[in-house]
């Protein structure tokens, strides 16, 4: 493949880059350097650096500045010229990292002496404060089932806080998960035993794909609110009806809106526009007003509670989150099984493959990550 323009012009400026950058090396070395890579001696990272991070003043008569005159002949060509900005030492240490591996490569150098420097030290990752402790994912569960069912608005906002809850919970997702997928990404499938299990694929954050144990619970809770909308008890595939409706959304309008799609038409020929998901920030008013209903039952309980409830009042929708993460580990679930459910990291090519791993990820998951209403 022959290389455009643009592609020429970019190698060379890359090319004159590495050069502005060695060559003050190898002239700041110049009296011992071709001595030590001959003799293959030990250069230190500080003195590899050194022309980088500390050039000399610029009076002194270095065997650098006398290769220069005699190289150059040019007045202008001042490669310890002041020292370098951060950004411009972070790339200069990069090319010259790459410069030293290329001379171990070669065997002109028995290591690399910017190896070490290289070296950062792990940071230990923070523990998991912002979750709800058992006692407390209880409390908000009873002001789930405390709410109000008189009136058929009110059926409808308990259903919905009800499978809302699920999802975050159960499924681990986050918020722009629960308004940026569907129902009809529900799926059943076979595994090795001859078992059917429920899967919802997620699209998440970054536009990754994984793919969330749907539990008999989850599904269970699936249908119940379904039924509430007067719709059939499982999603179709591809339907198109958003995980979180809004309220007021009928059976007929949701069911005719999912199977159309987007662009779609009624049976008289007109247009109809897709269900519209919930918004971000509508789900985020949900999972705020059960938590505020939580924190008043509990201050209706006393005083003693006063601090758990100021604990709830800043709780977001992410902490269920971290809440379903802390809970399932506490339960002893695989480190591994949670990592998959809520997608902490990228699946490689050969997953696909796994189905074994999967199903036996699906039961643990099933088994031991409950909610028990």
């Amino acid at each position: 493949m022959t290389p455009n323009r643009s592609q020429k012009d970019f190698a060379g400026a890359c090319v004159s880059r590495y050069r502005t950058i060695c060559k003050p090396l190898i002239h700041y070395h110049f009296a011992d350097l071709t001595a030590r890579i001959c003799m293959r001696s030990t250069i230190t990272p500080t003195s590899a650096s050194s022309p980088i991070r500390s050039p000399p003043p610029p009076g002194l008569p270095t065997p650098a500045r006398v290769a220069a005159a005699s190289m150059r002949g040019d007045a202008r060509w001042r490669p310890f010229h002041g020292p370098l900005s951060p950004a411009s030492v972070r790339q200069a240490m990069v090319i010259l990292n790459v410069l030293f591996s290329w001379l171990v490569q070669a065997g002109y150098l028995a290591g690399n002496p910017l190896a070490l420097s290289r070296q950062r030290t792990r940071k230990v990752a923070p523990r998991i404060t912002r979750y709800l402790e058992p006692a407390l994912w209880q409390a908000v569960k009873d002001a789930i089932a405390s709410m109000p069912q008189d009136t058929a608005r009110e059926r409808a906002s308990y259903h919905r806080a009800r499978w809302l809850f699920m999802l975050l919970y159960l499924g681990g997702l986050r918020i722009a998960e629960v308004s940026g997928n569907t129902m009809g990404q529900f799926f059943v499938r076979r595994d090795a035993d001859g078992a059917m299990r429920w899967w919802l694929s997620v699209q998440g954050k970054g536009d990754k794909e994984r793919l969330v144990p749907a539990t008999r619970e989850l599904m269970t809770e699936l249908s119940r609110y379904r039924q509430s909308l007067g719709m059939t008890a499982l999603p179709s595939p591809h339907e198109a009806t958003p995980l979180l409706l809004p309220i007021g959304s009928t059976a007929d309008e949701s069911a005719r809106k999912a199977a159309r799609g987007a662009g779609g038409r009624t049976s008289d020929g007109n247009h109809t526009a897709p269900t519209r998901p919930l918004t971000r920030a509508a789900v985020h008013t949900i999972v705020k007003e059960v938590f505020a209903r939580a924190a008043g039952r509990l201050r209706e309980r006393g005083i003693e509670h006063a601090a758990r409830a100021d604990l709830l009042e800043k709780a977001s929708a992410h902490w269920l989150r971290h809440t379903a993460g802390s809970h399932m580990a506490d339960r002893q679930v695989d480190l591994r099984h949670v990592r998959d459910n809520f997608g902490h990291a990228s699946l490689t090519t050969t997953s696909i493959y796994l189905h074994v791993d999967e199903d036996r990820r699906h039961q643990e998951t099933d088994e031991k990550h409950r909610i028990d209403w």
